[in-house]
C-alpha cells in the first residue's frame, strides 16, 4: 500500500537527519526561539556545521509589516528604526520564527504565521480583500500529476490559493521536464514541488502521496469529513486515474479543474453544485474507472482524445498523439503553455473557493487566435542588416 507523507507537527525532540534524509526531504522545520525546545534545536543546529547559509533580514521584514498595518503612517511619525525597535524589542533574535530548510542548508528568520502571510498576501489586495484572503488559506486544494500540475500547485501557493495542498505524482524531476518546469540540473531525480511551495510559505500544510493515486489510496486522496479536499486539480495522463478520481470527487461532492495544456483548454466540473453531473460533460458516456482499467496504448489515447475532443486540438497535438511511442516520446509541451494553465487554474479556483457563480463548462484561450499572425508583414525600413 502506498501511504501519505504529511507535513504534520513537529517531532517532540530535535533530530538531526542523515545526509540521505536531507537531500529526500520536501518538509522545513519552523522552530520558535521562545519555546526552550526550539532554542535548544536552534543551537544544536548552529552548532553541527550542517548550516551553509542564515538569511536573516527580520529587520526589513517588520518595516514591511508597519507599512502594511498602516500605510498612511506606518512608522507614528518617529523614525523607522525606532520603530522597528519597539517591535523586536531588546532580542531580534528571539522574535518570529527561525525556518531550516534540510535540502538547501539556510536558516531564515521570518515574521510568525499571521504576520507573514498579511505581508507576503498584501499586494493583492483588494483584487483579493483580506478577509478573503483569511478564506483562502483555510481551503483544501488537491493537485494529480506534478508535471502540468506542479505549476498550478506553485502558483496557487504564491497567490494564497489553499492553505493546505495534497500533491500525488509517480514522477521526480528528469532532464526532459526542464523544458517547461522551473527546476535546476542539480534538482534532478528529485521531488521539487513541495520544496518550492514551501520556500515560498514555510507554514503550507502539505501532503505528498509519493506513488500517485492508486486503488488503495484514491479515498484517502479525496478525504472525508473535514479532510476533504475543497478543490481537485486532475492533470495526470492515465485514463484509470482520471476517472477514479472524478468518481469519488462527484462523491464527496469536490469541484474539479483540468488545463489540457493544449490552446489553452480549461475544464470546470462542478460536482459541488452538481452531484449528478456527468463526468467529463457527457464526453465519455457512461464508462467507469473499472473500464479504463486496462487500456493498452492506442486505445488510452482514443480515451484521452474523446476526452479533450480531439476537433478542439491544435494540428500539432493531434499529430503528436498518434506518434506517442514511436517516434516521439511523449507528448509535446511547452513552458509557455504550463504556465497559461497554471495562471488559468489558480484564478479560476481561486473564484470557485470564493463562491463566485461560476458553472460547469470548458473554455479555450488560444494564444493562436488571440493574438493572430499577419498572412504577411511589411517590409522592414531602414538599411539592411
Amino acid at each position: 500500500m502506498t501511504h501519505s507523507v504529511e507535513s504534520g507537527p513537529a517531532p517532540d525532540h530535535f533530530v538531526l537527519p542523515s545526509t540521505r534524509e536531507e537531500s529526500e526531504s520536501f518538509r522545513p522545520l519552523v522552530l520558535d526561539p521562545a519555546r526552550p525546545d526550539d532554542a535548544a534545536a536552534l543551537t544544536e543546529l548552529r552548532d553541527s556545521g550542517r548550516l551553509r547559509e542564515i538569511h536573516d533580514r527580520i529587520e526589513d521584514q517588520v518595516e514591511e509589516l508597519l507599512h502594511c498595518l498602516a500605510p498612511h503612517d506606518p512608522f507614528a511619525a518617529g523614525s523607522p528604526a525606532d520603530a522597528v525597535a519597539d517591535v523586536l524589542g531588546d532580542r531580534p533574535a528571539a522574535y518570529g520564527r527561525w525556518i531550516w530548510y534540510p535540502w538547501s542548508g539556510r536558516l531564515v528568520h521570518l515574521l510568525p504565521e499571521a504576520e507573514f502571510r498579511l505581508v507576503r498576501t498584501d499586494r493583492n489586495r483588494d483584487k483579493i480583500t483580506r478577509e478573503q484572503q483569511q478564506d483562502l488559506l483555510r481551503r483544501r486544494v488537491g493537485v494529480i500529476g506534478l508535471s502540468v500540475g506542479s505549476s498550478a500547485a506553485l502558483t496557487c501557493a504564491m497567490e494564497g490559493v489553499g492553505g493546505a495542498f495534497r500533491l500525488a505524482d509517480f514522477d521526480r524531476l528528469g532532464l526532459s521536464n526542464l523544458n517547461r518546469l522551473r527546476a535546476g540540473v542539480h534538482e534532478l531525480g528529485l521531488a521539487l514541488c513541495a520544496r518550492r511551495m514551501y520556500e515560498l510559505d514555510p507554514y503550507l500544510d502539505i501532503e505528498i502521496h509519493r506513488g500517485g493515486v492508486t486503488e488503495e489510496t484514491v479515498e484517502d486522496f479525496i478525504g472525508d469529513g473535514d479532510h476533504t479536499l475543497d478543490l481537485l486539480v486532475e492533470e495526470c495522463d492515465t485514463p484509470w486515474v482520471k476517472v477514479a478520481a472524478r468518481e469519488h470527487a462527484r462523491r464527496r461532492r469536490v469541484p474539479v479543474l483540468m488545463d489540457t495544456n493544449d490552446r489553452g483548454l480549461l475544464d470546470i466540473e462542478r460536482f459541488d453544485l452538481e452531484p449528478d453531473r456527468p463526468l467529463f460533460h457527457g464526453r465519455t458516456g457512461a464508462t467507469t474507472a473499472d473500464d479504463v482499467r486496462d487500456l493498452d496504448r492506442d486505445e488510452a489515447i482514443r480515451f484521452l482524445l474523446t476526452v479533450v475532443d480531439e476537433r478542439r486540438l491544435s494540428p500539432a497535438m493531434s499529430d503528436a498523439l498518434t506518434r506517442v511511442g514511436r517516434t516521439l516520446s511523449s507528448w509535446p509541451q511547452l513552458a509557455s503553455g504550463v504556465m497559461l494553465g497554471a495562471a488559468l487554474v489558480t484564478d479560476t479556483a481561486r473564484r470557485v473557493l470564493l463562491g463566485e457563480p461560476l458553472p460547469s463548462g470548458r473554455h479555450s484561450i488560444d494564444l493562436d487566435t488571440l493574438v493572430p499572425a499577419a498572412h504577411s508583414l511589411p517590409a522592414p525600413h531602414g538599411p539592411a542588416r
